[in-house]
């Protein structure tokens, strides 16, 4: 099976056109799309099936520039890693996130992170296949749900 890796760019949004099942939480908003890829902070890596002639994706990698107010580095935050139930175990979600750390160097990034949930068995077997590191093990992340109601966290 060939698979292509390709970081794309602002004009390669008809590229996200084709997506197999299971890739995305949900389907794409074609909007939102357009105002990720517009944005140079956003990167978004994906895998194309070029078995298929419509040049299917099978799989992605997205993240964001993550800047300190107090540093003059740069790090980028993973987001996402995602890859077909169809084409998951084939080395896919590798070479994703490898070309996502090697973009983040071309970048100018010192680092690059990702958070999961110790249950993920799929996420915490890809990344401890590259042999990344590990968080502490006191490492606590909390969510704040946000409403539209007109609520804040902790009121």
């Amino acid at each position: 099976m060939a698979v292509e890796i390709k970081i794309l760019a602002k004009q390669d949004s008809g590229i996200l056109e084709s997506v197999a099942d299971g890739v995305f939480d949900d389907p794409l908003v074609p909007a939102s799309v357009v105002e990720f890829l517009d944005d140079s902070r956003h990167h978004l890596v994906v895998a194309i099936d070029a078995a298929n002639d419509e040049g299917e994706i099978v799989g992605f990698a997205s993240a964001v520039d993550y800047l300190h107010l107090d540093k003059t580095t740069k790090e980028l935050w993973i987001n996402e890693v995602g890859v077909a139930p169809t084409h998951q175990r084939q080395g896919i979600g590798k070479s994703l996130l490898r070309c996502l750390l090697a973009h983040a160097t071309d970048i100018g990034a010192s680092e690059a992170w990702v958070l999961t949930d110790g249950e993920n068995t799929a996420a915490m077997a890809l990344y401890a296949s590259m042999n990344l590191k590990g968080p502490p093990e006191d490492a606590v992340m909390f969510s704040f749900p946000l409403s539209s109601h007109g609520s804040s966290p902790g009121s």
